[in-house]
């Protein structure tokens, strides 16, 4: 038995689902109801901003502001254009056929409508940041604009999404430092492969759909191997991390929070059923308590 079969991640409870049309349509456009990929956004700029030496606290905190209503409009801004390309494949999959676009609910002109909205937010949040984070922008929108297309040119769908959602590290990085060095790298290259894994075991949810309709993903190229390739990138994600906060010279305080979120990590690749979807769907939510634990051990680390 398909295990996917009425499987969605569109939530209609709550304030969401109490709202009238079109704005409801609009909140799930922008995937207001699933805050977890927002927050996925903002982690890796948190430890950015905090990694990064010499700022002041009062920075810091500043930017966290700015890059938490940056990720919110950002990621809906991505989630607009992700579903305007999608819109054809989404009616096909059951996990997203109730999507706005997919159903029917929003036409394409109120879908760019609302993109235009998101994107103006964004970009007042960007003039409120150092100049080197404008310089960065328009390879984050570059990004943004092709990730959709991954999935019909490559089996390497989730490395391409962690090359745009792990955009937010190096942003917060510059933000934080005024410029980017080796440390604001290797963050940037932990953060990718953290989201390869995680976005693989995503995936998972919509194999049989993506392979009766041709859909590429690195979810269905690592179905066979899926514990052993979710493994080698959260350890090699790890590694890098503990590389980072070695160079950065961090404090004694950064080891706890991280070693316990890396074992939790461990735990769930080793626990990874590529079978079972809903299962899949609640492993991915749990990198966001995890991304906190490393956002707290950042924060004590250079405190």
């Amino acid at each position: 038995m398909n295990k996917n079969i009425l499987h969605t991640d569109i939530h209609l409870k709550g304030l969401i689902g109490q709202l009238p049309e079109p704005w409801r349509s609009y909140a799930l456009l922008a995937r207001l109801d699933r805050p977890v990929g927002t927050w996925l956004l903002l982690l890796p700029g948190v430890w950015g901003l905090f990694l990064a030496p010499n700022a002041s606290l009062t920075t810091r905190l500043i930017d966290t502001a700015l890059f938490a209503f940056g990720s919110l409009v950002m990621r809906s801004a991505g989630c607009v254009v992700n579903d305007i390309w999608d819109r054809d494949i989404d009616a096909k999959v059951s996990r997203t056929a109730g999507r706005p676009l997919a159903s029917g609910a929003l036409s394409l002109k109120q879908a760019l409508q609302l993109l235009a909205f998101l994107l103006t937010c964004g970009l007042c949040v960007l003039l409120c940041l150092p100049k080197i984070c404008w310089a960065l922008a328009p390879l984050a929108l570059l990004l943004v604009a092709l990730y959709p297309a991954a999935k019909r040119v490559t089996w390497w769908p989730q490395l391409v999404m962690g090359f745009t959602f792990g955009f937010g590290a190096p942003m917060g990085y510059a933000a934080a430092a005024q410029k980017i060095d080796l440390n604001g790298c290797l963050l940037y290259l932990a953060v990718i492969i953290w989201q390869l894994g995680f976005d693989t075991i995503y995936g998972f949810q919509d194999m049989e759909d993506d392979a009766r309709i041709g859909v590429r993903s690195t979810s269905r190229l690592m179905e066979k191997k899926a514990r052993p390739f979710i493994m080698v990138c959260y350890v090699l994600m790890i590694t890098l991390l503990a590389i980072t906060a070695i160079h950065a010279k961090l404090h004694l305080f950064f080891w706890p929070f991280f070693i316990t979120a890396s074992a939790l990590l461990l735990s769930q690749a080793s626990k990874v059923n590529p079978y079972d979807a809903p299962k899949s769907l609640s492993q991915f939510r749990q990198n966001v308590p995890i991304g906190f634990l490393i956002a707290c051990a950042f924060i004590l680390g250079r405190l």
